[in-house]
């Protein structure tokens, strides 16, 4: 009861003022991380999409369909995502001496966790509602892809 008032006061005071222009600072990086994401998976099933036009092979986009699976633990091809959200560290270091913010390595690499997470979710569903083995006609397979890459970017 004697510690209440006083740490409503600094609350109130101290930090709620900056709430909003903290977290708009915050969202600018972790925005950009997943817009990446949103843009490697486009850019990877339009790379599928393109080759199955040239190749028309439906082993291949069998295989390109399995490859896109492993696509949230290639680390080199998500580190762009990784790296547009490293830029929290900078942020945070002003958090850090203001607000005694700590852990800022956590809060970075639980977002690169989330943005793993959703790639992960993305291939999945991709592969859901896409499955090679199910296309008879592979006249409409590309139209398919892009389709299901478009409701998957949802």
């Amino acid at each position: 009861a004697s510690v209440s008032e006083p740490a409503q006061k600094c609350c109130t005071e101290n930090i709620q003022p900056f709430l909003t222009s903290i977290l708009e600072e915050l969202m600018g990086p972790v925005s950009s991380g997943f817009t990446e994401v949103r843009a490697l998976f486009d850019k990877e099933v339009n790379e599928i999409i393109q080759d199955f036009q040239k190749t028309n092979d439906m082993t291949r986009l069998k295989q390109n369909v399995d490859q896109l699976m492993t696509l949230p633990f290639n680390s080199v091809k998500m580190e762009p995502c990784y790296l547009k959200v490293n830029l929290l560290q900078e942020l945070l270091q002003d958090l850090k001496s203001r607000f005694k913010v700590y852990h800022i390595d956590f809060v970075i690499q639980r977002t690169q966790n989330f943005m793993q997470e959703l790639m992960e979710n993305a291939v999945y569903t991709f592969e859901q509602l896409f499955s090679p083995s199910h296309q008879a006609d592979s006249a409409k397979v590309a139209t398919t892809i892009e389709k299901v890459k478009l409701r998957v970017l949802k």
